[in-house]
């Protein structure tokens, strides 16, 4: 085969007409169209590479939404012709076309693999059928695209590429195009490989916590035993069931469940929230079997079975033993991207978006050669268990979760492992669909109380302020918020976490039965704490929606937040109007329910961040006051205290992480 290879350097691209970064081909020589365009060529043992597998190239399914295919393919929008997927590795690329494979599955995402891999180089290997050219580029942390080499195909073949990885410190992805003539192409059987065997084995036990979602973990379980490479990689799958409905009456779980056989192990236990059903996971694996990774999944996701064997090869080929983690993508949208990795605030204790990320990046509308962001290394503190793979060694030396039933375990987790050693890489292309956060207000509802009570225990384990002084002034001043806003239910929950983090470490396990319980007692005894199906249920509001419409724009500087807060505290202690006591004056949408504008209000109904129902938040000053005073007093009480037991905490840690503890659980609830 003729070859021709360059180095140069093309700059960014800023729209998708100008992303077709392929060569323009030569005319290939003219030959016989194969009798079965979709029949592979075999392949010559002798050039096949002699490493493992690290990702393959795949496409879309047939029935997913067109907006999902520029996850897998990036084509020209004004040429009319598709490319046709044969299966999930196998795909028809059309005459007279240039396709990508510069796309968020089907890329390289180099700059990982530098970072933390052994790799020093990457195989890149593709069966092609038909004639066509195939360029490989490789990206800069720039997002600077520069053609690596060139090599036309007569007819059908095997192309075997070494790839060195060197140039990708800061960041960068490998990728390839398809450029045809006058013929149609089939692509398939291709993929990325390691030059080298793995070290150790893919020898992988899954956890899965679920409640009441039985239709979402039988279509996770449907979706790992329809890949035969998953199959052979996976030691078991444990389904840790903490709902009212199980999952093993549920219609279809037999037929999911037949493929995995005995690999599938459902058990039932009391709700002990996400930290439990994970904890459980994890101590069957270790216990029960000699998988050498554990990986948890939430059970609300849509999985790309292709990432689980992404992350067990990234963890095989990890410098050091390390938490492998997945991007979030939307289940709404299934094309955006909307988490690419998280760190936290040591300080103030809080997790946010790590820096450099992107937020919510569609891929349908701007493809990854058109980001620059997308091309930059993210490094993390922690990865989220909606996808987290832990080896086992981490496990054995790190411990289980803390029993904290949710929020926080994930982040607390990662940074315990990190603390001994063992860091997390959120890698990109390892990835699934999940909720999106903005359909979740879980920051005011009832898990307000774990938000607070695990967020003060990460601080007591974690945090780089020993007085804990910082974070408390934040906390006091989300108090306050919370209290303008008539979230009353919300303040009422952070007390009852503060208490119950001042009762100590040894209180954990005896709280992660019973906690969930009390929470939900005590948010339905406040009025924002009772949901409504909507505001058909109320009277029809009585204040004028132009009057409302100043106070929606936020106050800017501090000279406005003040007044705006001065004006709020004054009109929280004047007696509530009669006619607003039954009788809404505005009917409030999730996105506008902001402090500043129901501070000035007596009562209002807000819609619930889903969608799916509101709540009827009234003002009540003789409650406001008292909220008020018990806040200040937690904080104060907080602070006085926090110092030692933020050496209480530590000194437990491993108690409350051990394999005895969490059996002891176990054991308890049957």
């Amino acid at each position: 085969m003729p070859e021709s290879s360059s180095s140069s350097s093309s700059p960014k691209v800023t729209s998708r007409q100008k992303t077709r970064q392929a060569v323009r081909p030569r005319k290939p020589q003219t030959r016989p169209a194969a009798s079965n365009p979709a029949q592979l060529p075999a392949v010559d043992d002798a050039s096949a590479p002699t490493g493992t597998l690290l990702q393959r190239v795949i496409v879309a399914r047939q029935a997913d939404p067109l907006n999902v295919r520029a996850l897998y393919v990036d084509e020209d929008p004004s040429n009319p012709a598709r490319s046709h997927p044969i299966s999930r590795t196998t795909v028809r690329i059309p005459a007279q076309s240039e396709v990508s494979f510069a796309t968020y599955f089907n890329a390289f995402p180099a700059s990982y693999w530098r970072r933390w891999t052994t790799l020093d180089g990457v195989r890149l290997r593709l069966t092609i059928v038909g004639s066509c050219r195939v360029d490989v580029y490789r990206s800069k942390a720039d997002g600077t695209a520069v053609h690596v080499r060139g090599e036309i195909i007569e007819d059908a073949g095997t192309l075997d590429y070494h790839l060195e990885l060197t140039p990708f410190t800061d960041g960068g992805w490998y990728w390839f195009d398809v450029t045809t003539e006058d013929d149609e192409v089939v692509l398939g059987d291709s993929g990325w490989y390691a030059p080298v065997p793995a070290p150790g084995r893919a020898n992988l036990a899954i956890g899965i916590t679920t409640f009441n979602r039985n239709d979402d973990v039988i279509g996770v379980l449907t979706a790992l035993g329809s890949d035969p490479l998953v199959l052979e990689a996976l030691h078991s799958v444990f389904v840790v069931d903490q709902g009212s409905s199980k999952v093993r009456s549920a219609a279809g779980f037999e037929e999911a469940a037949a493929t995995l056989g005995e690999q599938l192990r459902v058990i039932e236990q009391p709700n002990y929230g996400g930290s439990g059903g994970y904890a459980r996971g994890m101590y069957e694996a270790l216990t029960t079997t000699d998988a050498e990774q554990i990986m948890f999944m939430d059970d609300d996701i849509v999985i790309e079975p292709d990432s689980i064997l992404r992350a067990v090869a990234f963890s095989r080929f990890a410098e050091r033993p390390m938490l492998v983690g997945g991007q979030m993508l939307s289940v709404q949208a299934r094309s955006v991207l909307q988490s690419m990795g998280e760190v936290v605030d040591r300080f103030v204790m809080r997790w946010r978006m790590a820096p450099n990320c992107e937020l919510n990046h569609d891929f349908a509308e701007e493809s990854l050669r058109e980001s620059e962001k997308l091309h930059r290394r993210i490094d993390v503190d922690y990865n989220a268990w909606w996808m987290c793979l832990i080896p086992r060694v981490v496990a054995e030396q790190v411990g289980l979760p803390m029993p904290l039933f949710i929020k926080w375990d994930d982040a607390e987790y990662g940074l315990r492992a990190a603390t001994a050693g063992y860091p997390t890489a959120t890698v990109p292309g390892v990835a699934l669909w999940h909720m999106p956060f903005e359909d979740k207000d879980d920051v005011t509802d009832w898990q307000a109380y774990f938000h607070l009570r695990n967020r003060l225990v990460a601080a007591a384990l974690h945090g780089t302020d020993p007085s804990g002084r910082g974070m408390l002034r934040e906390t006091l001043k989300i108090t306050l918020k919370h209290l303008l806003s008539l979230q009353y239910s919300t303040i009422a929950l952070q007390d009852m976490a503060i208490n119950d983090f001042l009762a100590g470490p040894h209180a954990l396990f005896d709280q992660l039965g019973a906690a969930l319980g009390q929470v939900r007692e005590l948010r339905a005894s406040f009025d924002d704490g009772r949901v409504l199906t909507s505001t058909r249920d109320l009277p029809l509001p009585s204040a004028d929606a132009v009057w409302a419409e100043q106070f929606l724009t936020p106050p800017t500087n501090k000279i406005k937040i003040g007044s705006a807060l001065v004006q709020g505290m004054l009109h929280n202690i004047r007696p509530v109007r009669p006619e607003h006591r039954e009788r809404p004056q505005l009917n409030v949408p999730a996105q506008d329910a902001r402090w500043f504008l129901l501070a000035r209000l007596d009562a209002a109904t807000v819609s619930t961040a889903d969608g799916r129902g509101v709540v009827f938040r009234r003002r009540d000053p003789k409650l406001f006051r008292k909220l008020l005073r018990q806040a200040v007093a937690n904080h104060a009480r907080l602070a006085r205290e926090f110092p030692r037991l933020r050496q209480a905490y530590r000194d437990a840690l491993s108690e409350l992480t051990s394999t005895d503890a969490w059996r002891k659980a176990f054991d308890r609830s049957g």
